[in-house]
């Protein structure tokens, strides 16, 4: 196992949200979705109730939601107030490391550690046919958005022999540096722009066309003018006098945009946190004092949502806003939190396992100072100024060591091999009698014989509240092993959910859980199996592979298409709970929701 002041923090830092997750209690919610249309308009367009007598309006459950429809039943919906305003969006700086992390993350599905092994050979040279071997980026390890001035001067040429002048600043756009960055290298951006991705891409592999596109792009529009908008923003009340009188009001937004400008080239992409930026439809021309025709109006139940846990892009960007790291340390340290199995990623998104709770449990006791945030950003800040001869290194290393000894000392006597630990039980082995005790392994404790390795009987459990243990019985499926006829379990390894054999160790059988479904390949008698992807993510295909290449993302379904008669459909589950089923044969497009 390792720890260090940026890997234990990160992993805390999962595990902090973890807990928070764990301790989220949701609240309910409704909203209130008016569909409007003017009276001089065939456009409809939604509004959402927003206030109550000029009061912000937060409707708890379904009783309050069905007493504010009955009150404004039969009312006038009437337009008072328009609001317009031209908003501009300015283009973000060219890439520094952290940042071209993220993105490559959101928009490429590279991991950090991906993401620099292909930045580095893009900065060490691709073969360009005749061109020889070309570095086509500088230096990928960089915390400073400066450009030269030569680079300046060239992009500011191409984007008005490209777009026009009209995409072009009067000046160059200038971005701020973060405080204590020495500016050494530039930005990460193109070294050359005579080499567009779109010219060499029959030179690149897909992943370096993709890195080296995103950081073209981000370049280029680094240096372009803002997009304009116009946004709209309506009022609408409602005056109901069913009752006591009240005033609702509804809002409806709309956006179009006017010059497209830096968006012509990029747009960042987003987190999947719930960050996504708001979209406004397009409103039709409404006057104010307009009557509206209410079309339909729908209430709709909501729960708050816990945090979310971290991806590589936004845990990244939570380390860089609390100062914690370097640009060359970001991506070792997301891959030793895998490797050391402090962590796992499901679903892109990391969740600590059993030992990476555990070790973070016994790092917080023992190294509080060591695994608190503010404390390694603070020191990120002594060790810059030791770098520009500002602070004694010795000055440092003594404060910082001195009271990290004592600690040390005592966590070497209170601290376990948690690895190594073996906890007694009073249950005995049904296959030799002796004890059986509790250890830790990949994926958490598990229960096993004392008298290993000569017998290696192990066992699943679960800690009741009480302490007592309970033992997960295996899942059974009816199917006997084909080796030795002994009944066939489901297991959970590495790459997920198999089959084995129940009498393992003595016989080691294992194959894919099948789905049941037939493989609908013509002259293929495979059937559709479970398989896990190297990242994790569950996908379905032939048992006859490598002989048959069948596979899907989606769920099959032993249901023929109503429409073009294929063999199976596949099933979708949505954010929203919704499921979609759709027919593979691309010549059909058969989808229902």
């Amino acid at each position: 196992m390792s720890a260090g002041r940026v890997q234990s923090v990160a992993v805390r830092l999962i595990c902090d949200r973890e807990a928070a997750i764990k301790a989220f209690v949701p609240e309910e919610y409704w909203s209130i979705t008016a569909e409007l249309r003017g009276h001089e308009s065939e456009e409809s367009f939604s509004a959402k109730l927003a206030k109550k007598n000029e009061k912000k309006l937060k409707i708890k459950d379904r009783p309050e939601a069905q007493q504010i429809l009955q009150e404004i039943e039969g009312s006038r919906f009437v337009v008072t107030g328009i609001e317009k305003k031209k908003k501009k969006r300015f283009p973000l700086p060219p890439f520094i490391t952290s940042r071209l992390q993220q993105e490559a993350v959101r928009k490429l599905g590279f991991t950090a550690k991906k993401t620099m092994l292909v930045a580095q050979q893009l900065y060490e040279g691709v073969e360009l046919g005749k061109e020889g071997s070309i570095g086509l980026i500088t230096y990928m390890r960089t915390d400073s958005t400066r450009i030269s001035s030569e680079a300046i001067r060239e992009v500011r040429g191409f984007i008005n022999s490209s777009f026009g002048k009209d995409y072009l600043p009067t000046k160059p756009n200038a971005y701020p540096g973060k405080k204590g960055v020495q500016g050494a290298h530039e930005a990460i951006r193109p070294t050359y722009l005579k080499y567009p991705p779109y010219g060499i891409e029959k030179f690149l592999s897909k992943d370096h066309f993709n890195l080296y596109s995103l950081i073209w792009k981000r370049f280029i529009a680094s240096q372009m003018n803002p997009a304009v908008f116009d946004q709209t923003t309506v009022q609408i009340e409602v005056e109901t006098s069913k009752g006591k009188l009240s005033r609702y009001t509804f809002q409806a937004s709309g956006s179009v945009v006017i010059f497209d400008g830096f968006t012509r080239v990029y747009v960042e992409g987003r987190d999947e946190s719930g960050e996504e930026e708001r979209r406004d439809g397009v409103l039709p021309p409404l006057v104010k004092d307009e009557v509206l025709r209410l079309i339909s109006i729908e209430p709709r139940q909501h729960f708050t949502q816990p945090p979310p846990r971290f991806s590589e892009a936004s845990l990244i960007r939570e380390l860089e806003d609390n100062g914690i790291g370097r640009p060359s340390t970001y991506a070792p340290t997301l891959s030793t939190i895998q490797e050391r199995e402090y962590g796992n990623k499901e679903k892109k998104q990391f969740v600590p396992t059993e030992l990476g709770l555990l070790v973070t449990d016994l790092l917080v006791k023992s190294f509080p100072q060591v695994l608190d945030a503010k404390f390694t950003a603070h020191l990120e800040e002594e060790l810059d100024k030791v770098e520009e001869g500002n602070l004694s290194w010795l000055k440092v290393v003594k404060e910082f060591y001195g009271p990290f000894r004592e600690l040390l000392d005592k966590a070497n006597i209170e601290m376990k091999d948690v690895k190594r630990e073996e906890i007694p039980t009073d249950m005995k082995c049904e296959k030799c009698g002796k004890a059986m005790v509790i250890k830790w392994g990949k994926r958490g404790q598990f229960l096993a014989c004392s008298g290993y390795p000569e017998c290696k009987n192990t066992k699943d459990f679960v800690m009741r509240e009480d302490g007592t243990i309970k033992i997960l019985e295996a899942e059974e499926t009816g199917e006997k092993c084909p080796t030795c006829g002994k009944p066939m379990i489901v297991k959970t390894g590495r790459f997920g959910r198999f089959l084995a054999c129940s009498s393992y160790p003595d016989c080691k059988t294992v194959k894919p859980i099948s789905t049941g479904v037939k493989c609908p390949m013509e002259g293929c008698n495979g059937e559709l199996v479970e398989r896990r992807s190297k990242r994790g993510k569950v996908f379905y295909s032939c048992s006859n592979y490598p002989q048959c290449k069948f596979a899907t993302w989606e769920k099959p379904l032993g249901e023929r298409c109503p429409m073009c008669d294929y063999p199976i459909l596949l099933e979708r589950h949505k954010k929203n709970g919704e499921v979609v089923k759709s027919c593979p044969n691309k010549v059909c497009g058969f989808k229902k929701e």
